[in-house]
């Protein structure tokens, strides 16, 4: 692993965390390669479930590309490789959370975006920032689900922050807790996840996403399809049993 990304294991949960500080976890080369391993480490341990994505520091979540290194490299349109961004060209079939401690500016955006639920700290703050360094945008689709499109409109052609409170308001934004409580309820939010059944939780997350890009009717038959696996498991006749013999129930994944 790149010293950028710390990678550690709580039981089931692994957090990982965005490790450049004094730069305030800006996205560097070194970020962007920590980053890829972290994800196919965490897809490939089958004894992980969730994963928290975070950032070192009481200031930053990430503040976006890191600016003195892009104007070093004389980036132009960066390769669709260039950061690995779950959803596009990562593939994790299980939840990940983002525990946002402080500015999540452009790339940092991106990054809460791209997980499946989103906690802050009540310093957090959000920005679409690429207008005020004349850079791109072309991640922010996925955005026109979680947020009404006035307010992407605003974020977008202002460059002005969102608060973590007015975030929460919107939808953005699962829970705003105390700075020194993020990591505590962020882990919170993943052992509950956790403690359910696998099949069913990857199979909700897929059809979550699978939805944002049908018609009604089409994702009534996706939702059907997925799940049917679901229904045939060795798991859903476990769960019925463990409610009726009044005991945790024993997932086995199949």
């Amino acid at each position: 692993m790149s010293q950028d990304v710390l990678f550690e294991l709580d039981g089931p949960i692994a957090v990982i965390t965005l490790n450049r500080p004094d730069r305030l976890n800006a996205i560097s080369s070194g970020i962007r390669h920590g980053l890829g391993e972290a994800w196919q480490r965490f897809e490939e341990d089958q004894s992980l479930k969730v994963a928290i994505l975070t950032g070192s520091g009481e200031k930053a979540f990430c503040a976006g590309m890191d600016l003195k290194e892009a104007a070093a490299t004389g980036i132009g349109v960066p390769p669709r490789n260039f950061l690995p961004v779950l959803g596009d060209n990562v593939h994790v079939t299980k939840p990940v959370i983002a525990a946002v401690n402080g500015v999540a500016y452009a790339g940092g955006w991106l990054l809460a975006q791209m997980c499946d639920l989103c906690i802050a700290s009540e310093n957090a703050s959000f920005a679409i920032t690429e207008a005020k360094v004349g850079r791109g945008v072309p991640w922010v689709p996925p955005l026109i689900h979680m947020l009404p499109q006035r307010i992407v409109m605003e974020l977008l052609l202002t460059g002005l922050p969102l608060s973590a409170r007015r975030a929460h308001e919107l939808g953005y934004v699962n829970a705003v807790v105390p700075l020194d409580k993020l990591r505590a309820a962020a882990m919170e939010m993943a052992l509950t996840i956790a403690r359910n059944a696998p099949l069913t939780v990857r199979a909700a997350r897929e059809l979550v996403y699978l939805s944002t890009e049908m018609g009604r009717s089409a994702a009534l038959r996706a939702g059907r399809d997925i799940f049917e696996s679901v229904y045939l498991s060795e798991d859903a006749q476990e769960g019925p049993r463990a409610f009726a013999e009044k005991r945790q129930p024993n997932w086995k994944g199949r």
